[in-house]
């Protein structure tokens, strides 16, 4: 079977947002990415009805956990709430079929103890009930990301490695995040052993730039853009695109992906 290839969409009708993109996979928050509420399903009927609508469309359902969730920080008020949210985030997407959830490294503070973070992210996945896939992704920026380098990326895996959990290697944030794209999926699998989901983007910032701003394919700074589709050629995994623009663009990207990607 063809890789799977899609973007990240609305969450009220994610099906029809797939066929307006000619997607055979899909990513959709479940509620407000920026807020502390329960997740929510908005489609109509609710999980059990997107669970269903989308194993009749036979489209893959990511989920992207919420951008505030932080399980490295060692403020309790960030920790403990982002390890509530991370559960209930990973339950529900179980609940509409979902094929995994990302959520981001996070991040600890010039003042904290060096390992803090990789020792807080040992402590989340062990209390975590993974009842369907995890995984953490990669980030631009950041002296303290958990996820940003590869050394940090070893020492990450080095505590949670024994969940299973797994590993979304993001190509812009790879890329403004100072991992040659050339070698990233090779340098990656060598620390984790896996990647189980890519983001393809293009970066507006340059190399080693720490700037997360996502670009359509060709208009950014990685050059030549052909490294996305070998970065998901390479990884061997679905593809979500998180690039800019609406149904049209998004298509296009899509399909610019699939002409590249066998």
């Amino acid at each position: 079977m063809a890789m799977r290839i899609g973007s990240h969409v609305g969450n009220e009708d994610p099906i029809a947002e797939a066929v307006a993109r000619g997607a055979d996979a899909v990513q959709i928050f479940l509620g407000d990415p920026q807020s502390w509420k329960a997740p929510t399903v908005a489609y109509p009927g609710g999980a059990s009805a997107l669970r269903a609508a989308a194993e009749q469309a036979d489209v893959a359902v990511y989920v992207h956990a919420a951008y505030i969730i932080n399980v490295a920080a060692t403020n309790n008020r960030i920790r403990i709430p982002s390890r509530k949210l991370l559960q209930q985030t990973v339950a529900l997407a179980a609940e509409a079929g979902a094929r995994g959830v990302v959520v981001h490294g996070g991040h600890s503070t010039a003042a904290d103890a060096p390992d803090a973070g990789f020792d807080n992210w040992r402590k989340a996945v062990d209390q975590l009930e993974q009842h369907c896939p995890v995984f953490i992704e990669n980030t631009a920026g950041g002296d303290h990301a958990m996820a940003r380098r590869i050394d940090a990326i070893a020492k990450l895996w080095d505590a949670v490695g024994h969940s299973g959990i797994g590993l979304c290697l993001d190509t812009c944030h790879a890329f403004a995040g100072g991992i040659p794209l050339e070698s990233a999926v090779a340098d990656i699998k060598a620390v984790t052993g896996r990647v189980d989901l890519v983001h393809a983007n293009d970066s507006q910032g340059g190399f080693d730039s720490g700037i997360d701003r996502h670009a359509n394919f060709g208009s950014g700074e990685i050059a030549p853009a052909d490294l996305i589709a070998q970065v998901i050629a390479e990884a061997g995994c679905p593809a979500i695109c998180e690039t800019p623009g609406g149904a049209e663009a998004q298509a296009a990207d899509i399909k610019w992906l699939r002409e590249r990607v066998a």
